[in-house]
Parts: C-alpha cells; structure tokens; sequence
C-alpha cells in the first residue's frame, strides 16, 4: 500500500506526498488517512537514510574575506563534502522551503539574529537534528530504518476512511 495511487494523478499525488513529508519533518507528526500515510512513511524513510548516511562529511576550506575597510583576512570554513552536498541537494529538490516562523513576543532583531545565515531551515534541521540523533540511533540498535510509526485514531466522518497520526520516532 505504500506504493498505491491514492486516487490521484502522478503531478497531484507527488505533490500531496511532498508536502505532507515536508510537514512531517518540520513539525515532527502530522495527521492523515492511513493509505496517504504509508506512502508518506516510505519516502519520509528513504530521505532521512539519505542525509543519515552522508551529515559527517565536511571539508574545512580556507578563505580570503575582505572586509569593509579594504582589509584581506583568511577564514576557516566548513564546506559540505561531496557526499553531503550531493544529498542536500537531492533533499531540497524533493521537498519545500519551510520558512522559519517568529516565536511569540519575540522581537525582529532577536529573530534576525536566529536565523541569520539560515537559507533552508527545513534542510538545516535534517543535517543538523534528525540525522545525528538517527545515526546514533542505529549505533545503539544495530539496525537502520524504523524512523517513523503510524498511530491508528479514528475513522472519517462521511467515507469511513481510517485516519492516522504518523510521527517521527
């Protein structure tokens, strides 16, 4: 079933699946009818394996930054690998741009301030969140996968179709 139509056609049904594992990896669960669910699972799986197995590999770059005075000054950068850079990019041609919302009562320059230098949130927390706690986990179970469950709920009102809660372990 993880494989099924769901009643779409491809463009419609790709982007219902997009979005939904989108949301899923922000907010960390999202409810939804079951079949629509498991093909969110296996994607949602498929993704995290990807940036699992590739977030250690950096490469430290040195540059020459001139400042506004004119002054050349040689800064150390972490760089993606290939590996890493490969796999973000395939993450950020999968799934949207989630922008990073203000918190309640905070000011503009505090949120400026958290999220400067962050183009992609969305691929920040992957790499940054999900893919070190996930690796780890792995280590200490000896098995991969197993990244999300599904909750059974209830049954929709009007087609009877079993609704679900599907959130990241």
């Amino acid at each position: 079933m993880g494989n099924s139509k769901l009643g779409l056609p491809t463009k419609e049904r790709m982007a219902l699946i997009r979005n939904q594992v989108t949301y899923l990896l922000w907010h960390g669960k999202i409810k939804t009818t079951e079949a629509r669910a498991k093909s969110v699972q296996a994607k949602a799986e498929k993704l995290l394996t990807l940036a699992i197995n590739s977030y250690e590999d950096s490469v430290k770059v040195t540059k020459t930054i001139k400042d506004e005075k004119g002054i050349k000054a040689e800064r150390e950068v972490i760089n993606d690998g290939p590996k890493k850079l490969t796999a973000r990019r395939a993450l950020m041609s999968f799934l949207y741009n989630v922008q990073e919302q203000k918190l309640p009562k905070e000011s503009n320059v505090n949120f400026k301030k958290r999220t400067e230098g962050i183009n992609h949130p969305l691929i920040e927390k992957i790499f940054n969140v999900y893919a070190p706690k996930y690796a780890e986990r792995n280590k200490e179970t000896g098995s991969a996968g197993g990244y999300t469950r599904i909750y059974k709920i209830d049954q929709r009102r009007g087609d009877g179709a079993q609704n679900v809660i599907i959130e990241l372990v």
